[in-house]
């Protein structure tokens, strides 16, 4: 009978490469406010969702949609100044 077991050197050797580059923590600090304003906006979706919408609601959501595309717009020029975007 064959035993079965793990490899732990093989599993835990590469851990050091697990961790993000300092280019890629600058990224997710550059895209922090589009995902704040990502998530703020499924958090109004999501208390939408087993109600009527009235105008305060209809207006939350526009406010919501209107900071997620203001974000994308920052984080693609951002992208723009610094040369990171593809020029396709």
């Amino acid at each position: 009978m064959e035993h079965i077991v793990t490899v732990q050197d093989v599993v835990t050797a590469f851990a050091s490469d697990l961790e993000p580059t300092d280019a890629e923590l600058d990224a997710i600090e550059r895209e922090a406010p589009l995902i704040d304003a990502e998530l703020e906006l499924l958090d109004v979706q999501i208390e939408l969702l087993d109600r009527p919408v009235n105008e305060v609601d209809s207006r939350r959501l526009r406010r919501a949609r209107r900071k997620v595309l203001a974000a994308h717009v920052e984080v693609a020029n951002h992208g723009t100044a610094d040369g990171e975007r593809d020029a396709a």
